[in-house]
């Protein structure tokens, strides 16, 4: 734990490098729009979002896992479970987590003033690994409240917060990645992970299809509580992404991006909150 910084910092930028020369080698679409532009703006957004993360909770989540343990809060941390093997802790907590977040998504698409919030990320008009960056800072806050309410509430120990946030960051950029996978290797993994053509479908403008595949790591959320989408109507080459009436290439500036939950609601806004 004392050298969580270095190893999240590792994993993070050795995953974005992997996933960025992937993308280089074997593209799954053409992009459309500017890459030096998006990535500079989803760099921004993640400096932003950094910051408000350390603003609304110094410590961190792992800090926080640090002081639940030690004041012996939380459900896995009572006396009934004083003999499960702390592996089997670490796993449970990891699903658990995993599934917060299914439903977090979920809920960020349904209702309205939430949607405000994460439509920047479905208003970006392409789709690459730095799609999985493009995230308001507000919504960064909220996510690290309801997973700081889980962290309290079931006493997950710190190791299993470091690897979870791990993984959410890292299966988040392969599975925004534009890279193409072989088919039968795609339909493996499908049972296990969220893979780029499954998620890709949830970044559709249509929003019979992005109301669907809301999974970041586990796939197996979207199977059992009914919002599994195997394919868009369109080719995945042919998708069309972003939001219909939502901000075009010219207003997809930072300062922009940062403004836009303060833009009304679009009527295909409120349809989709209302789906």
């Amino acid at each position: 734990m004392a050298n969580e910084i270095y190893f999240r910092l590792g994993f993070f930028f050795s995953i974005f490098l992997i996933m960025s020369l992937w993308e280089l080698a074997q593209p799954r679409r053409h992009l459309h729009y500017s890459k030096k532009q998006r990535w500079s703006q989803h760099l921004g957004l993640t400096f932003f979002n950094s910051i408000a993360a350390r603003l609304i909770l110094p410590m961190g989540l792992s800090g926080l896992a640090i002081y639940v343990e030690q004041q012996n809060l939380g459900l896995f941390n009572a006396a009934a479970f004083s003999a499960t093997p702390k592996p089997i802790v670490i796993l449970l907590c990891l699903v658990l987590l995993d599934m917060t977040i299914y439903w977090q998504h979920r809920l960020f698409h349904v209702i309205p003033w939430l949607w405000r919030l994460h439509r920047l990320h479905h208003s970006d008009l392409d789709y690459d690994t730095t799609t999985a960056l493009r995230f308001h800072p507000l919504e960064i806050i909220l996510s690290i409240g309801i997973k700081a309410s889980v962290i309290v509430l079931l006493g997950v120990p710190a190791v299993a917060v470091v690897a979870f946030e791990i993984l959410l960051n890292g299966l988040a950029m392969f599975n925004h990645g534009n890279i193409k996978l072989p088919e039968k290797v795609d339909k493996l993994l499908r049972y296990f992970i969220v893979t780029p053509d499954m998620h890709r479908v949830h970044h559709s403008d249509i929003i019979s299809e992005s109301s669907t595949n809301y999974g970041f790591n586990l796939s197996l959320w979207d199977r059992a509580f009914g919002s599994y989408l195997h394919s868009a109507k369109a080719t995945q080459e042919d998708m069309v992404f972003g939001i219909k009436n939502c901000p075009q290439a010219a207003q997809q500036h930072l300062h922009q991006l940062l403004l836009q939950p303060l833009a009304n609601l679009t009527a295909k806004d409120k349809e989709k909150s209302s789906t």
